[in-house]
């Protein structure tokens, strides 16, 4: 049988270590697990509550509305006012999404058609890269540096002198910019500087932004991450993805937003109304009780992911592996050390999981930009943390 789509699609990479990880753990070996970015940390209580109680109620049980229903359009407006003092029509310029993926996937959907191209990090967020692809259109990437590698410029400054060039050298030229700070799966971050000249180049080049800001919350050692839409004219031509995941991991109940640029919102509002009727009504008044009454949560997360990423940092620099401590998102992004370098991402991360119970990401299941990196999601507690640290000192005896 033959399908559409799918065929040009490469081999899933990251399925490679799941089949060593779950071959591991059926032999009786215990792997630390720092693969996927699935946090492990529980949604807020009052959200929980809030859940059983609305899901109990036969009026919630039917079809809600594809767009969110008014209350949490209107929740995440004042959000973004309390956050970021940016003031957000609910009715214009929010639509609620089933998460990012969905949100930004449809909304290629209508921003991209064959023959358009669309600008791309690279490395990326696997979502990125193929959601233009499969809504038909093509894409230009632009390095995304290891922040780490670096040395008299900042990760934002070395993305736009990239995007200067892939604009320079793409025909047609783009229709879309998809970018997101903190980054994943480099962890570069940006200043609200840098918003403005990326707002400034798409309003002179009419494209449109599409900020994925899956990690606003995120954020350490007095560091803030700016939304794009506090840059003033940003709503002429940029849209900005916000989720409960991260925030208030609240990852499987799969709420998100799109926000920003007015008639942006109304055709990804129009074709969502084709395709779906809106996440579960319980879930969207439990994440407005999250938003509402919950506001410290954020915080009480992000304290947590720094002591792990702390944790993580010091144990590797213990072991002879020194990296740049991130100063966002909930990953830690590592080059290979320079011992192991002949061995490819992937390979690196087999032997990882083979030899040491570890289990990370490989950098190339990210594009080909991240080969010679591996990432580290922060996903496990301090105590789980340095057991790893002990297990990867004994197998990587090539190190100092």
């Amino acid at each position: 049988m033959e399908f559409r789509r799918i065929n040009g699609l490469p081999p899933y990479v990251f399925a490679a270590i799941n089949e060593r990880k779950a071959a591991a753990r059926a032999a009786g070996r215990d792997v630390v697990d720092f693969g996927f970015g699935n946090p492990d940390l529980p949604s807020p209580d009052i959200a929980v509550e809030k859940l059983a109680e609305a899901a109990r109620n036969p009026k919630n049980h039917r079809y809600s509305a594809s767009r969110g229903i008014p209350h949490l359009r209107l929740a995440i407006a004042s959000r973004y006012k309390r956050m970021f003092d940016v003031d957000l029509d609910p009715e214009t310029e929010v639509v609620t999404t089933i998460g990012a993926k969905e949100g930004l996937s449809h909304l290629m959907w209508v921003l991209i058609d064959r023959g358009d191209t669309a600008i791309v990090p690279s490395p990326s967020y696997p979502i990125h890269i193929y959601a233009p692809l499969f809504a038909g259109g093509q894409i230009v990437t632009v390095p995304m540096l290891d922040p780490s590698t670096i040395a008299n410029e900042s990760p934002g400054d070395s993305f736009f002198e990239g995007l200067l060039e892939a604009w320079q050298r793409a025909w047609p030229k783009p229709r879309v910019i998809i970018c997101s700070f903190p980054h994943n799966p480099t962890t570069a971050c940006v200043d609200l500087a840098f918003m403005e000249r990326l707002v400034a180049f798409a309003r002179e080049h009419d494209v449109v932004v599409v900020h994925d800001f899956a990690y606003a919350d995120l954020a350490f050692d007095g560091y803030t991450p700016p939304s794009i839409l506090q840059v003033e004219g940003a709503k002429e031509c940029c849209v900005e993805l916000y989720t409960l995941t991260k925030s208030f991991s609240m990852a499987g109940w799969r709420v998100g937003f799109m926000v920003g640029n007015k008639e942006i919102v109304a055709a990804l509002t129009k074709i969502k109304s084709y395709l779906d009727y809106g996440t579960f009504q319980p879930i969207q008044i439990a994440s407005i009780v999250a938003m509402n009454e919950a506001t410290e949560y954020p915080a009480q997360l992000n304290a947590i992911y720094q002591s792990r990423r702390d944790t993580l940092i010091d144990g590797l620099d213990r072991i002879g592996w020194p990296v740049v401590p991130p100063r966002g998102s909930m990953f830690v992004w590592a080059p290979i050390p320079e011992a192991y370098r002949d061995m490819t991402s992937l390979e690196f991360s087999t032997f990882l999981v083979d030899e040491a119970d570890v289990a990370t990401s490989p950098g190339v299941g990210f594009g080909d930009g991240g080969d010679g990196h591996v990432r580290f999601s922060l996903i496990e507690n301090e105590l789980r943390t340095q057991q790893a640290i002990r297990q990867m000192k004994r197998a990587l005896t090539r190190l100092a």
